[in-house]
């Protein structure tokens, strides 16, 4: 549910913009100003955890002690600690959650192999919902520090790890990112130096995301001829859909655009990461309705913060792999609504990390990503967006990635996420850089064959291509 507000944007309908390709893909850490503390609707809103629901057990035929609490920031929160501990310690951030008032904790997608290998997890509820990615990395941290005194108050006496990892999901993968940022280790309350990070599916561009929903749904309006003209948007997605599918996406059924549909296609296709296999796939999934709902969001990240952040001033809308722009496509770019977002809105604070912790590819330490490249919700372009900051500040030689030949968001087998966390680790203990793909060539992410080299052989869908490699 989209918060009523009073706009702060500035909407601009003009016939001679001066766009900049990928204007949003640049590292926007260059506002020092701090704001200072302002109520934000996320300050009234209430969570709570149901203590009932932090009980679990150990996996069948393992030895384990598993604890559960409630900390004193209301958030709940998971430790299990194998019997033959190795002295490592995986935090798991969990993803977004939603709206609701009551603070959810979930095991590591990888728990098993985990405890099968020795390694000791924790994981926070986070002590609120929405897209609160500043609660998740305080949160996390301040769990991470409690650990061995979680230990101590039920009768276990654990020295403090020897390694600690953060790893996470989709919202979870931008705190697990955020966690080994220079700005979050400068500016959070609770710090921890964290010696490798997973963000899987991460939201690793950070704010840009905001955009690229933006950007996609004022797309599909336009290309329909149904606006938008206000933002928040007011429009009506069955009107749109009318226009823009024979067959409407869906998790059980893929979409059949129409020819206006073949153009918004073609318009995410660029917005979402260029031409590359399975986008295809992805776009006419069932994420497409995600993103658009999603995309209705006002500029305040549903009351995270108290100002607009997003915008498309610099959005260059493209219709085909050419950059340079075609008479439809000047006039789709010179007639589409405009909006500024407030630069103010995200901005550092005084006491503590931004609302929205950046990732401007600023770290010290190893970070391993997977990333699907069928993934509309959280699209490929980020760990594009990643990889330039990262080059940009210095850190490339630190970060590793690959493409997972997946459709959908999040969607990674058992052993990739395993294969991807144990050559992190190898990386970290014995300095063994793992391989990775390369995300800015724009030859190798369109070749058929790219995302074979990490994608698990076993995956039913999308493989066609690599069976010449294996």
């Amino acid at each position: 549910m989209v918060l009523q507000k009073s706009l702060t944007y500035t909407l601009l309908l003009t016939s001679s913009l001066l766009f900049t390709a990928c204007g949003s893909d640049s590292n926007d850490d260059s506002d020092t100003t701090v704001e200072e503390s302002s109520v934000r609707a996320q300050d009234a809103r209430s969570y709570a955890v149901d203590p009932a629901t932090l009980p679990f057990d150990s996996s069948e035929d393992t030895t384990t002690d598993t604890w559960h609490g409630v900390m004193d920031n209301g958030a709940g929160y998971r430790v299990e600690v194998p019997e033959n501990w190795n002295g490592i310690l995986v935090m798991w951030t969990h993803g977004y959650r939603g709206t609701g008032e009551e603070l959810t904790v979930s095991n590591p997608s990888i728990r098993e192999w985990l405890i099968e290998n020795n390694y000791a997890w924790a994981a926070s509820s986070y002590s609120k919902n929405y897209y609160d990615v500043e609660a998740g990395v305080e949160d996390t941290n301040e769990l991470a520090l409690k650990f061995t005194t979680i230990a101590e108050d039920n009768g276990r006496t654990l020295t403090a790890p020897v390694k600690t990892f953060i790893v996470g999901q989709s919202m979870g993968g931008h705190v697990a990112a955020a966690a080994v940022e220079q700005e979050t280790l400068s500016s959070a309350r609770n710090q921890v130096l964290y010696d490798g990070a997973l963000p899987m599916c991460g939201v690793v561009g950070g704010t840009h995301e905001f955009d690229y929903l933006l950007d996609f749904t004022f797309a599909a309006q336009h290309v329909a001829g149904l606006g938008p003209d206000s933002f928040p948007a007011d429009f009506d997605q069955p009107a749109i859909d009318a226009v823009l599918w024979d067959t409407v996406p869906s998790f059980t059924e893929q979409g059949v655009p129409t020819a206006d549909g073949l153009k918004l296609e073609a318009i995410a296709r660029n917005l979402s990461g260029g031409d590359r296999p399975v986008f295809e796939a992805g776009f006419r999934g069932g994420y497409y309705n995600v993103v658009m709902g999603t995309g209705g969001r006002d500029g305040t990240v549903n009351g995270i913060l108290e100002k607009d952040l997003t915008g498309n001033t610099d959005t260059v809308y493209q219709l085909d792999n050419d950059p340079s722009q075609s008479a439809e496509e000047n006039t789709f770019n010179n007639t589409i609504l405009r909006v500024e977002g407030d630069p103010t809105a995200n901005a550092p604070r005084s006491e503590g990390l931004r609302y929205i912790p950046e990732i401007n590819g600023q770290f010290t330490v190893p970070v391993l990503t997977i990333h699907g490249l069928g993934d509309l919700y959280v699209p490929f372009v980020h760990e594009q967006i990643y990889r330039r900051r990262a080059i940009a500040n210095g850190s490339a030689d630190l970060l590793v990635q690959r493409a997972i030949r997946a459709p959908g968001h999040c969607d990674f087998t058992a052993d990739e996420q395993i294969t991807a966390f144990s050559d992190l680790a190898n990386w970290v203990i014995n300095d063994d850089k793992p391989d990775g793909d390369n995300v800015l060539d724009a030859a190798q992410v369109a070749d058929e064959a790219y995302g074979c080299e990490y994608s698990d052989p076993a995956r039913s869908a999308f493989m066609d291509a690599c069976s010449s490699l294996n």
